[in-house]
């Protein structure tokens, strides 16, 4: 398994952990900030230095950065919620947030690893 395969499924990893942490509801409000900016970082400092000349990773990891940063504005509207109704709908948007950088994730690691067929 490729280096690049390993950086984006501990991405992965995370970031499944924090959506079933999410769906729950067992987390601290200021601990899910330093988690996202956790990963933020781990994205940064492993993922992006893993220079590819595929356009399409580059597309995916684009996106992956804007996502990343949208759910750190989710969070601050979350913090910010008054009402049990507004921050339900808070945390449904997360968790959709992070079964999209999920996706984005498997996008990527289904691309690096191709299925070998079999002559």
């Amino acid at each position: 398994m490729s280096l690049n395969c390993e950086k984006y499924q501990a991405l992965a990893k995370l970031l499944v952990q924090l959506r079933s942490d999410v769906s729950a509801g067992e987390f601290d409000k200021t601990q899910l900030r330093q988690r996202v900016a956790d990963l933020q970082q781990l994205f940064q400092r492993e993922i992006v230095p893993l220079a590819t000349a595929d356009s399409k990773e580059l597309s995916y990891q684009t996106e992956i950065s804007k996502q990343l940063r949208l759910l750190e504005i989710d969070i601050t509207f979350f913090q910010g919620a008054r009402q049990a109704a507004t921050a339900k709908t808070r945390l449904q948007t997360m968790s959709d947030r992070l079964t999209t950088l999920i996706q984005y994730c498997h996008a990527i690691l289904q691309q690096e690893t191709p299925e070998v067929s079999e002559d």
